[in-house]
């Protein structure tokens, strides 16, 4: 009954089993994987310009003057990696993206790098993505500020319980509030640019020497590169389209390539135009208030419903952009599984045809570091890029390899482009690693290492288990005699149905043996009368426990047992257990049947068999 209700359950959430065949159906169009797989890109843009100006905040006005510039180098850097991961996607239609390239061309333990760096920035993208839709609806509902943390955590669920219902069914569910976040964003741009034409903005002069004059010229480089480095969050979730490649309908190429110059246009439009806005407007960023919602509520005068409308599609669409991180994340942990860097049972569909395993694992990740960062966006984003700009310059580095080894048509010009985005990326991720180190970069650059040894040692484990289960130049196995004790406490059915399975595993080579533990002489003596009043002659071995221990001296003796065991002889020892009716009827008995076996198992010339008695339902 317990079970049955909780398959039910199961069901409503998740849906019902899909059969291989469908597999095929598990793919999404192009607009469908635009919403999917772009989300995470295009909502950077509610929290990029503003992690820019937080920095340059130190400049007072002054940061009006550079974000412009800021924002172009970064809007130029997006159009490279753009331009460098249509390469990615040509080169490996079937997905894997940079975990792919450089572990073909520039060696595994490169590749190991590449997925560790991309395993946690989706955990990453999830957290801050989730934390900073949070903050958006926050800053429209104050009064929910102290609550921030429980509606992270609600969404995170959420979105994991869509994902494991199937790539198909999670795109249908996600695929139209991205339209509407670009709608919103796109109106406010309009209407922003329209009124500052007509003159209702007018900002305040800009005061440049008197910032200029109290900084020392390293001091405000280094401000100008943290606040670049903030801001390069614009460019996460780039590498999902190329992770994701075998979501795609067909042609999967043409239509993967597609969606991420749609995706590289909105961004730079979305990302551009915000900018362009908070530096016109004279916006600096509050505490419990985003730079959208204040730039929202002065294009639009006021807390209207425009206002309102904005605010809730940037809340749904940040939230959905951890969607991005559901979508490439279990196909990125597939790969790493089938090739046996972490656990196989990551490269396991299961009843959705989705990689469910991975799905769950992110899940708790995201949810352990909203909790321990408070769901706080400014906390996080120091974690974040790190390692999505490490794998964007691996990938690079890798491609360039590719090229100059193969030489196909025209592969100057593709290495030209790989290498300048290389280039470009690794100071990127240079500077990133070095203006955020304090702020909790170091994190990700102590466990991205980490993980590569783990993900070695597992490569190991697997390689070595691998060659040890080998059938070539396995020697026959050959069973000279087999010792088989049942364990008996009293002659119960259990008790019988595991005396006659011995009966029918014996021959003349086999010696079979009742062995009691005995702790009173009077339950011994009753055992060996009910033998014999069975007439059942097969050798009683008493072994007395004057501690009233169970397990310990029935191993004992088998150990005394296998010491004199000659080449070829085993020894088999069969658990009578009876499997009760209800779970919680399991709980009202001892569990010396499993204890026996898990003990057993480290045996290595024991068998263990079970013989399990169902009781009938009370």
């Amino acid at each position: 009954m317990i079970q049955g209700g909780s398959n039910l359950l199961r069901r409503l959430l998740i849906g019902s089993k899909l059969h291989n065949r469908q597999l095929s159906h598990e793919t999404i169009n192009k607009p469908k994987a635009l919403a999917i797989f772009a989300s995470d890109a295009l909502s950077s843009v509610a929290y990029a310009t503003e992690e820019i100006l937080l920095v340059l905040a130190a400049l007072g006005q002054l940061a009006f003057h550079y974000l412009p510039s800021i924002a172009f180098c970064i809007v130029l850097l997006l159009l490279t990696v753009i331009l460098s991961y249509t390469q990615v996607i040509k080169t490996y239609p079937e997905g894997g993206g940079a975990y792919s390239v450089a572990k073909e061309f520039l060696g595994p333990t490169y590749g190991c790098i590449i997925g560790a760096s991309l395993v946690i920035d989706y955990v990453l993208t999830i957290a801050v993505s989730i934390s900073s839709g949070t903050a958006a609806i926050t800053s429209a509902f104050p009064w929910l500020f102290p609550y921030t943390v429980y509606i992270a955590v609600f969404f995170i669920v959420v979105l994991t319980i869509i994902n494991l219902r199937g790539i198909s069914e999670s795109a249908n569910i996600l695929a139209y509030p991205p339209y509407l976040f670009i709608f919103s964003m796109l109106s406010l741009l309009v209407t922003g640019v329209y009124r500052y034409l007509t003159g209702d903005f007018t900002p305040p002069v800009t005061p440049v020497q008197a910032h200029t004059a109290n900084l020392g010229s390293l001091l405000f480089v280094w401000i100008l590169l943290k606040a670049f480095a903030g801001g390069c969050t614009a460019l996460t979730g780039v590498e999902a389209v190329a992770d994701g490649v075998p979501s795609f309908k067909e042609p999967k190429e043409s239509n993967a390539i597609k969606v991420l110059f749609a995706l590289g246009s909105l961004s730079v439009i979305l990302f551009g135009g915000i900018s362009i806005l908070a530096g016109w407007i004279h916006v600096l960023p509050e505490h419990g208030e985003t730079l959208v919602s204040q730039i929202a509520e002065l294009v639009f005068g006021g807390r209207n419903l425009m206002y309102y409308f904005l605010q809730a599609a940037t809340a749904v669409i940040l939230i959905l952009a951890a969607n991005t991180a559901f979508a490439g994340a279990p196909i990125m942990a597939a790969k790493l599984a089938a090739e046996g860097y972490i656990p196989r049972i990551f490269a396991l569909r299961g009843d959705r045809l989705v990689f469910n395993n991975g799905i769950l694992l992110l899940c708790a990740g995201a949810i352990s570091l909203v909790i321990l960062f408070h769901g706080s966006v400014h906390s996080l984003i120091p974690l974040y890029a790190v390692g999505v700009f490490l794998a964007f310059t691996i990938a690079q580095i890798g491609m360039v390899v590719r090229w100059n080894r193969l030489k196909p048509k025209g592969y100057k010009l593709n290495a030209l482009i790989n290498g300048i985005g290389g280039t470009v990326t690794g100071i990127v991720t240079i500077v990133i690693a070095t203006t955020k180190f304090m702020a909790g970069a170091w994190l990700v650059l102590i466990a991205i290492p980490l993980l590569v040894l783990l993900f070695k040692k597992i490569k190991k484990h697997y390689s070595a288990i691998s060659h040890e289960l080998s059938s070539q130049n396995q020697s026959p196995y050959y069973v000279v005699k087999n010792y088989i004790l049942i364990p008996m406490s009293s002659l119960s059915k259990p008790a019988l149905n595991a005396l006659e399975f011995a009966k029918s595993m014996s021959n003349e080579d086999t010696d079979i043996r009742i062995v009691h533990v005995s702790s009173n002489p009077e339950t011994a003596d009753k055992l060996r009368k009910k033998l014999e009043e069975k007439q059942i002659n097969f050798e009683l071995v008493i072994v007395e426990s004057p501690y009233r221990e169970l397990i310990d001296p029935l191993v004992n003796y088998i150990d005394n047992l296998e010491k004199d065991l000659k080449i070829g002889e085993v020894i088999t020892v069969i658990v009578p257990e009876f499997v009760t009716h209800t779970w919680w009827h399991y709980l009202l008995h001892n569990q010396t049947g499993f204890l026996l076996r898990t003990v057993l198992l480290l045996k290595k010339n024991t068998i263990v068999a079970s013989v399990p008695y169902h009781l009938k339902g009370m």
